[in-house]
């Protein structure tokens, strides 16, 4: 097995012991985050009722003519603001975070910050 493999196959593990304790409910959903090396997405998701209740990615239209990429912090931090409007739009002021098997550093963790900024900025509890 090459190492791309087994880093993806490694990956999915964490995902998945951080998924059986985290959930999302309609009250808190859960906000959660995919890299690649060129883009990067975050969803809001209602796991009870089984739904994405916003989404936004570097690809978003919203986004489209911005010098950041999504494959860099600039970029990351863009779609972390975007989601949190998106959710504060929605209604939604808190959630829950799912770092989806990555660790809470470089482009995560710009997306987390600036998307807590937006919901601290209107007032609301984030995460």
């Amino acid at each position: 097995m090459d190492i791309n493999k087994r880093k993806a196959v490694q990956r999915r593990k964490r995902h998945r012991r951080v998924r059986a304790r985290i959930e999302g409910t309609p009250e808190r959903p859960r906000l959660c985050v995919y890299r690649s090396n060129k883009q990067i997405y975050a969803q809001v998701i209602d796991d009870w009722g089984r739904q994405t209740l916003a989404s936004a990615s570097s690809l978003s239209p919203e986004l489209k003519g911005e010098a950041a990429a999504g494959g860099n912090l600039q970029g990351a931090a863009r779609v972390g603001e975007l989601i949190g409007r998106k959710c504060l739009e929605k209604g939604i002021t808190t959630v829950v975070f799912d770092r989806g098997g990555y660790r809470y550093q470089g482009r995560v963790k710009a997306l987390a910050e600036a998307a807590r900024k937006q919901f601290q900025d209107a007032g609301a509890a984030g995460f």
